[in-house]
């Protein structure tokens, strides 16, 4: 085996972002070598593509124009970070990654699911994360948390109604009741505190049965 893929998974205001971070400083912490990345980006050319979607001007940006720009920088990410990073036996915690596409693209664009999931396996190369954490809140308080983020740009998906927001949420717990063994829907809104604990507890009954292994 080499390295884990672990992602997170949520609305905006959900906290992924913030548990990747955690999650990342308690694997430095206890010495294993991890890489921290996300997406749309996690590779120069892929944040080049995050800003073209994310800050698109005054053109609008077409759903296919949208979808295949994400997965553009999918496939761009798989293959100059995270196939790397696993392949040097490294733990990568990815903010965001395949299920995106299908909650949001699926969910929220309607684009039809089996179209999605053969685009994502041809992006990825049929790779699929390990565990994946949905941090679950309901519409209205991720938005309202989303307003108050410091040091955040305003970006295509701030400006998406509430109603778009509540198709990703009921595709994303679709998505996990369909996978409970590898998707693990946490209450969003408890203390972040609480969140990383359980993260940190569950990320560590993975990694008893784990011995990194590097390719050559």
């Amino acid at each position: 085996m080499t390295g884990l893929l672990i992602t997170l998974e949520g609305i905006e205001g959900s906290g992924k972002t913030t548990q990747a971070s955690l999650l990342h400083e308690a694997l430095q912490a206890d010495q294993i070598p991890v890489c921290l990345t996300r997406e749309p980006g996690g590779s120069p050319i892929a944040e080049r593509i995050r800003e073209l979607i994310l800050h698109s001007g005054d053109e609008p940006l077409a759903p296919g124009g949208e979808l295949l720009l994400f997965l553009a920088a999918r496939a761009q990410h798989v293959a100059q970070t995270i196939r790397p990073a696993l392949g040097r036996g490294e733990v990568v915690v990815c903010d965001r990654f395949t299920d995106a596409t299908l909650a949001y693209q699926g969910g929220g664009r309607t684009i039809p699911e089996t179209f999605l999931t053969s685009l994502n396996e041809w992006a990825t190369g049929g790779l699929k994360p390990v565990r994946t954490y949905l941090l679950d809140i309901p519409v209205k308080d991720g938005l309202e948390r989303a307003k108050h983020r410091t040091g955040a740009r305003p970006d295509r998906f701030d400006q998406e109604s509430q109603s778009f927001f509540e198709a990703v949420r009921a595709r994303y717990l679709e998505l996990a009741r369909r996978e409970p063994e590898r998707i693990v829907v946490l209450r969003g809104t408890d203390p972040k505190e609480r969140l990383a604990h359980q993260i940190r507890a569950d990320v560590q009954r993975i990694l008893s049965g784990w011995t990194p292994k590097v390719q050559r």
